[in-house]
């Protein structure tokens, strides 16, 4: 049991380790893309939510959302105000920022959890493609939620044309880096579930 431990622990240490580091690299954790970010900060998250259980997970993701805090806070785009609270002068940009990463990792290791007694690879899957739209569903949700009209603004766009924009975004990029983080993450996950 104090092995296992110790593995999970220095499993934990090495998804923090990652965050931090594709953080720091540039254009590897976060890209820009016209006024957005689009990132690659979720594949770890999902990652760890599948081989290390979807709390642990939820803890990579917590990782990563204050990691986009405090990015967009030092370096600052035209769109950052919508996920820092410095910025914004508005606690809601934390929940933004924060609460989808975190259930990033928990729906991909719950849905794991749940299905891989049936179908280990179909639960890696699913559970990476849906914690992957997690994330984007919820962050551009919350962006047109709280921040509508600011973030219409900000971005050059009249109000009204905000919600087929956003929707475009996750028909588009969203899908796409869903699809890459599966892929990603499925073949990870699979290596590092044999290790532990």
């Amino acid at each position: 049991m104090n092995k296992q431990k110790t593995k999970n622990l220095a499993f934990m240490s090495l998804f923090i380790a990652i965050e931090i580091l594709m953080v720091m690299i540039p254009f590897l954790g976060f890209i820009p893309v016209g006024p957005l970010r689009a990132t690659t900060l979720h594949i770890p998250v999902i990652i760890a939510g599948i081989v290390l259980g979807k709390n642990k997970g939820a803890g990579i993701g917590l990782v990563f959302g204050l990691s986009s805090l405090i990015i967009n806070t030092i370096q600052p785009t035209v769109t950052s105000f919508v996920f820092s609270p410095f910025l914004s002068g508005s606690i809601m940009s934390a929940f933004v920022a924060i609460i989808p990463r975190v259930l990033i990792g928990y729906v991909a290791g719950f849905i794991y959890e749940k299905l891989k007694m049936k179908n280990e690879i179909m639960a890696m899957t699913l559970g990476s493609f849906l914690g992957a739209m997690t994330n984007t569903i919820l962050v551009l949700g919350g962006i047109y939620v709280i921040f509508g009209s600011q973030y219409a603004s900000a971005i050059g766009k009249d109000f009204s044309v905000l919600f087929p924009y956003l929707i475009g975004i996750i028909t588009t990029n969203g899908i796409v880096e869903a699809i890459v983080g599966t892929i990603i993450a499925v073949m990870v996950s699979k290596i590092l579930i044999k290790m532990n």
